[in-house]
């Protein structure tokens, strides 16, 4: 048993326990049950909760949400616009965020789909040592999109 200073008290019975806690006017909480005797600690109850609830505002607080990052590209992107692309991309995943990559097809492209797919599967290729597929190549209206997340 773990005292209201916080010095091991050793092996008490539950009674002496209690009457411990009583006179130092706080809470007897089990910390372990299952252990063998079981484990309790001399504590202000209020006090814990209040100290539980501070830290955990604080490490939300702290905790940074993962943002899924948008990147679009036109079909007939140039080799070092792409590249441009794709660093920021990986800069994207660096920080912990997915990334939606769109490929954007305008006017008579959409009678071109498979060159959508010949180009998403070249960026995977080229983003394969940083990224990780999440979701599959899919059309929506003039969009070909897939999401990664960095491995």
């Amino acid at each position: 048993m773990i005292g209201p200073d916080g010095d091991q008290l050793g092996i008490l019975t539950r009674s002496e326990a209690l009457k411990i806690a009583e006179e130092a006017g706080v809470d007897l909480v089990e910390i372990s049950p299952n252990a063998d005797p079981p484990v309790v600690k001399v504590i202000d109850w209020g006090k814990y909760q209040y100290q539980k609830m501070k830290e955990q505002q604080k490490s939300r607080k702290n905790a940074k949400t993962a943002e899924l990052k948008q990147m679009r590209l036109g079909l007939k992107i140039g080799a070092n616009d792409l590249e441009i692309k794709l660093r920021k991309i990986r800069e994207f995943l660096a920080e912990g965020h997915k990334v939606k990559i769109l490929v954007v097809f305008r006017g008579r492209e959409m009678a071109h789909q498979e060159l959508g797919y010949v180009m998403v599967e070249k960026i995977i290729g080229l983003l394969e040592n940083d990224a990780i597929l999440e979701q599959k190549p899919q059309m929506a209206g003039r969009n070909l999109s897939i999401v990664v997340r960095s491995k």
